[in-house]
């Protein structure tokens, strides 16, 4: 026969207890994480390297309620220094649509950097297309940006 006791039950319990907490505590803070920004890649390189490159997850920084990654650790300390020269205008969105109003989840491979912004497209004709008349577009896009999700 299997003997219980009050005390090792609620030893038992209390385990159980802290164990249950600890788990939903640490579910709660991984859902809490923001959200990645550029599908991981790191806005730094398009500056330096003048080339999407893939971020490392280990080499993260949170800003502005994203998670940005960077190829290498200089990439991370040049963008901490200077987040707003860095970080794409339209934050995960197509520049061109958003001049049209419309909100189109952006490629990281398709991009542009004009007046020292970096600008990302939904599809690869978007670059060229922006350029055509750069100016509007940018006026556009930015009197659009409240459609942005969170502006």
């Amino acid at each position: 026969m299997l003997g219980f006791s009050r005390r090792g039950m609620a030893r038992g319990s209390a385990l159980l207890a802290a164990g249950t907490l600890f788990a939903m505590a640490s579910w709660s803070l991984a859902a809490e994480k923001p959200p990645l920004a550029i599908k991981g890649y790191d806005p730094v390189a398009y500056f330096t390297d003048g080339r999407p490159v893939r971020g490392l997850p280990d080499i993260e920084y949170e800003w502005d309620d994203h998670r940005y990654r960077f190829s290498r650790a200089e990439h991370r300390e040049l963008f901490k220094a200077d987040p707003v020269r860095y970080a794409p205008q339209f934050e995960n969105f197509c520049a061109m649509a958003l001049s049209k109003g419309e909100l189109v989840e952006a490629d990281p491979e398709n991009w542009l950097i004009s007046g020292g912004k970096l600008y990302i497209f939904g599809k690869p004709g978007g670059p060229e297309l922006f350029q055509k008349n750069l100016s509007e577009n940018v006026y556009k896009a930015n009197q659009n940006r409240a459609l942005v999700p969170g502006n």
